[in-house]
């Protein structure tokens, strides 16, 4: 579903969204080289505050005080290729601002304030699989011998 943003750009409904978009991933990596690792990890701290500030704004029903983190997190995701998270961020702060400029309460915004922590937690999971492979198991387990391994235990052959 496409729907458009109040700034006049067309953009994807978080629904819709890829969790993370792997060619943009990749791109990012590729551009931040050796500080792709540090800056990743400024993401997840960064990305933590900005929700909590999120979360804390919300349940204060104070609009004003969504826009800022909303629109750090939107860009921080956005960086990492993760659409999801970003279109998120994106309709938070989009909606606030609507909702400062008319003077009303964030009610509307629930269920994706809600939604946002578990949506980074996943986010944060995939990133770090693709960032740290889970190392390849040995074939040999307990009570079996490796491939080539001497016969016999304790006996030099």
């Amino acid at each position: 579903m496409v729907i458009p943003l109040e700034q006049g750009v067309i953009g994807v409904s978080h629904d819709d969204a890829d969790l993370v978009n792997w060619q943009e991933f990749a791109r990012a990596r590729a551009e931040l080289a050796a500080a792709f690792a540090r800056i990743l990890g400024y993401f997840r701290e960064d990305g933590d505050k900005a929700i909590g500030l999120i979360e804390q704004a919300f349940r204060s029903r104070n609009a004003a005080a969504l826009v800022s983190p909303a629109h750090k997190l939107k860009g921080e995701a956005a960086q990492f290729g993760a659409h999801r998270l970003s279109a998120m961020a994106e309709e938070i702060e989009m909606v606030a601002r609507r909702c400062v400029e008319s003077h009303e309460g964030p009610d509307e915004l629930i269920e994706i304030v809600v939604s946002l922590r578990p949506c980074f937690a996943e986010t944060l999971t995939l990133l770090d699989r693709e960032v740290n492979p889970p190392a390849p198991r040995k074939a040999a387990g307990f009570g079996r011998r490796a491939p080539g391994a001497a016969i016999g235990f304790g006996r030099a052959g």
